[in-house]
């Protein structure tokens, strides 16, 4: 799956964000190695700490579904009522999940669109991080 694709089917889960509180709808789409896709949402909360990013949404339904080989996540957000104008990345809890299930060189794509959007690897947005091997 190409990252236009990928990133299309982020926009199509932020369209389901629930985030009455904040008015800031998030989408990602989680790109398994063997090809299948997660979608998620950020899904909010009155009391906020109960709040679920989309791409924990994403990353824990993928785990939950057996799978834990990750290639890339496409990731959109902005204000629900008009189409992304910036790059959204993911929050620090969100990247330290990622750094639970993923490789140094994972692939985060932020996008405004299908066509507008900048690539990263988790080590460059998580440097020096704690990870499972320090435990």
């Amino acid at each position: 799956m190409n990252n236009s694709e990928l990133i299309k089917a982020a926009l199509e889960a932020r369209g389901l964000s629930y985030s009455p509180y904040s008015g800031f709808a998030v989408g990602a789409a989680l790109l398994c190695k063997d090809g299948s896709v997660f979608t998620g949402c950020n899904i909010e909360n009155s009391a906020f700490t109960p709040t679920n990013c989309a791409e924990r949404t994403a990353f824990f339904k993928a785990v939950s579904e057996g799978k834990k080989d990750f290639v890339k996540i496409a990731v959109v957000g902005g204000n629900a009522d008009k189409q992304p104008d910036n790059y959204c990345p993911p929050c620090g809890v969100c990247r330290q999940v990622m750094k639970e299930f993923c490789s140094p060189d994972f692939e985060i794509i932020m996008a405004k669109n299908a066509d507008d959007y900048n690539v990263m690897t988790l080590a460059h947005l998580l440097p020096a991080s704690f990870d499972k091997r320090e435990v």
